[in-house]
């Protein structure tokens, strides 16, 4: 097979059958993906504004995001695209960039809780949310990571890393959300989102220059 950096790899004739297979699971669990990430963050938006979490505005907003990334991943495996250096390349950019969107956003919400304070409401939906989100996006993120490395597509295995990413996000709400029920540490849930901000950050940068390919069947 021959490969291009940055770009995917165009199986050869004895492998195409099953390189066009993984690209088409791929497309599904991308449109699995997309369906999940619309009712999360409807909810998660819906409860961070009822609870006053900006944890769970954050955990929305990265929903919306990850749901453009899986829109990117349709649109690569897709059509005349699938076999394309140039569409992976944009695809993987495109992916990476959402990362980047998400940043700004988050840390000024955060912040700006940090400074003003204020309470946060005990939040049953947000904590029943992001335990079903766990049990979803993480048996999905790993599939999509062994899929990208096989089609050697850097832009799948972000998306994949975004859908990881989500799951250790929803434990961090989950454990904000918690601390405030029992404990009242409101002050907890814009810290969990400058942690988003951050590991946001990091993980954009590295799919910008395409670093998870080499480990994704890890």
């Amino acid at each position: 097979m021959s490969s291009v950096a940055g770009s995917a790899t165009v199986p050869a004739a004895s492998q195409t059958d099953e390189w066009l297979r993984n690209a088409r699971l791929t497309r599904l669990l991308s449109g699995l993906s997309l369906v999940w990430l619309g009712v999360e963050g409807t909810v998660a938006i819906i409860a961070g504004v009822m609870a006053g979490s900006v944890a769970l505005l954050a955990f929305g907003l990265d929903s919306v995001i990850e749901g453009v990334a899986s829109l990117v991943i349709i649109w690569r495996f897709s059509g005349s695209r699938l076999f394309s250096e140039r569409a992976e390349l944009r695809a993987q950019r495109l992916v990476a960039l959402q990362f980047f969107v998400l940043v700004p956003l988050i840390g000024y919400a955060a912040v700006e809780k940090l400074v003003t304070g204020g309470e946060v409401e005990t939040s049953a939906l947000g904590i029943g949310l992001t335990i079903a989100t766990l049990a979803i996006c993480q048996p999905l993120g790993a599939a999509k990571r062994r899929l990208g490395a096989k089609l050697d597509s850097r832009a799948t295995v972000g998306e994949g890393t975004q859908n990881l990413l989500c799951g250790y996000l929803a434990l961090a709400v989950l454990g904000g959300l918690l601390a405030n029920a029992f404990f009242g540490l409101w002050w907890l849930d814009p810290i969990v989102a400058l942690l988003i901000a951050g590991v946001a950050l990091r993980e954009g940068r590295e799919a910008w220059r395409g670093e998870d390919v080499c480990c994704a069947s890890c």
